[in-house]
């Protein structure tokens, strides 16, 4: 049967997106598969799809709690009641019942933290995993922007569940974060088939602005949001930030707003996202915690409030707007001294060396051998005064069972220099961020040349450089919500498509 009339048979589309097809051939030829396709390209489907193709369950190994709530629910609506996610949203008699029946789920949504309980994985050993899928796959590898530990043990994990066949998506990942994917999973590269799309998106029109103080950010997101077509989203990487601007949109009567960050618990975070997804909420202001996998197709704005820490992360952060492929617009606002604060934050996620050493000079009295290797008490993270990603870092290192652990300072030395290739890499990336700040000629065509790629068309609606002018973005008068003014967004984006020559 061919895949189109399979995808309008479960998803109702008549059509497939950017590279979904490549990607779901390649899989059902047996293929192990990377695919690199630009946020907001429907990469679920390249899973979700196959998944009604092969006999055996899908293993989803995703990175958030809200973007496998997010992606239970939309399967969910579409009909599929196959479908859990295995975490603590779960009580404890729903993952008891939910381990007893595990076979009569086809799609099972799993965190990396959780594929390390040695009872889990005895669970999954039991079942028949035809799709091996890992969402979010840059956070496999030490150089991505959001390098996870535990998901840097996907390769082991892969190999006691029989080397299944593997699926890993990623928008945002340079040629070295990739070929560090395929290694880390335990894959040669001539194992595996990778399909890389463009990160272009061409609906989105970049706009940046600088300000000659910090203090006149407020009034000036006050403003674009009074003026632009709605819903959006604003990033901080504070917050206080968030939540004052949050507070403050709503006392002005400018618009609907709540704030999301990692500082609310689990059911409000799930219930913000809900309501924004369905049109309750115009504006969120949040951190990077909200983003990934966030299905709303008519995002007409993206605001960075706060300077990135890395393109890779700003680049799937601006992902969020014109899924629906109406024209949207990606805004920064700059203010002198804005580096400070990725920089005290790259600084922040990574142990200093005096935190090292105090650590290392009480290991010699409070530290035991295993045979598994070096157990670390937690009391040591609360004395030493280490966050709990610091506390996740050092623990993920020593307890490597290819390192040497018996001599001590050997030890101590050699996590200081991955500590201190961290915090480089970290700072290059903030360099590079800030240099985009600064270009003076395309910033499309600036970010296509950090991910090796070469603009084939001009953009007529590109960034403030080429001429990018916010009022094409502006809400209908007296209109602060939605409904999006269907006609003219999409006369405006057939003017694009002729002028990239994209159109089909």
């Amino acid at each position: 049967m061919e895949l189109e009339i399979l995808l309008k048979k479960y998803f109702g589309y008549s059509s497939f997106k950017i590279g979904q097809k490549e990607v779901i051939t390649t899989i059902l030829s047996g293929q192990h598969t990377l695919a690199m396709l630009p946020t907001g390209t429907g990469k679920s489907l390249c899973y979700q799809l196959p998944g009604y193709l092969l006999s055996g369950q899908i293993l989803i190994i995703s990175p958030l709690l809200s973007l496998m709530q997010d992606q239970v629910e939309q399967m969910n609506r579409l009909g599929e009641k196959r479908v859990v996610a295995l975490n603590s949203f779960l009580s404890l008699e729903e993952r008891n019942k939910v381990f007893r029946h595990l076979r009569d789920y086809k799609f099972i949504f799993i965190s990396p933290e959780m594929l390390r309980v040695p009872f889990v994985i005895n669970i999954l050993q039991q079942q028949t995993i035809s799709l091996f899928v890992v969402d979010e796959a840059h956070c496999i590898s030490q150089w991505g922007f959001d390098f996870r530990p535990d998901y840097s043990k996907l390769g082991d994990i892969r190999k006691k569940l029989g080397s299944p066949l593997t699926l890993a998506l990623t928008a945002t990942a340079t040629k070295k974060v990739r070929e560090d994917i395929v290694t880390s999973l335990g894959l040669e590269n001539d194992e595996i088939i990778k399909i890389e799309s463009t990160i272009d998106r061409p609906n989105i029109a970049f706009h940046f602005e600088k300000l000659t103080d910090y203090h006149d950010k407020q009034n000036r997101i006050i403003e674009l949001v009074s003026q632009l077509q709605k819903p959006g989203i604003i990033y901080f990487s504070s917050k206080k930030a968030a939540d004052q601007m949050a507070s403050l949109l709503m006392e002005k009567g400018i618009c609907q707003a709540m704030a999301y960050h990692g500082g609310l618990d689990a059911n409000t975070r799930v219930l913000i996202q809900q309501q924004f997804i369905h049109n309750q909420l115009d504006v969120v202001c949040a951190t990077s915690a909200f983003g990934m996998g966030i299905n709303k197709e008519n995002i007409r704005f993206i605001i960075h409030y706060h300077m990135p820490m890395q393109i890779e992360s700003y680049l799937q952060e601006i992902g969020r707007a014109g899924r629906d492929g109406l024209p949207s617009v990606a805004i920064l606002i700059y203010a002198p001294g804005d580096e400070q604060l990725p920089i005290q934050l790259a600084e922040g996620e990574l142990p200093s060396e005096q935190q090292i050493d105090w650590l290392f000079t009480n290991l010699t009295q409070q530290h035991m051998l295993t045979e598994g290797g070096m157990e670390l008490k937690q009391e040591l993270s609360i004395l030493g005064g280490f966050s709990e990603i610091q506390w996740r870092i050092i623990k993920d290192y020593v307890n490597n069972p290819d390192r040497e652990i018996k001599n001590l300072e050997r030890l101590r030395t050699s996590l200081k220099e991955f500590v201190g290739e961290r915090l480089q890499l970290k700072l290059n990336n903030i360099v590079h961020m800030k240099k985009l700040i600064n270009a003076d000629s395309c910033r499309r065509e600036f970010i296509l040349h950090y991910f090796a790629e070469e603009m084939i068309h001009k953009n007529l609606s590109c960034c403030d450089i080429c001429g990018v002018n916010l009022s094409d973005f502006q809400a209908p008068a007296n209109i602060t919500s939605i409904p999006v003014r269907e006609e003219k967004w999409k006369d405006y984006l057939a003017k694009i498509l002729i002028n990239c020559e994209l159109s089909e």
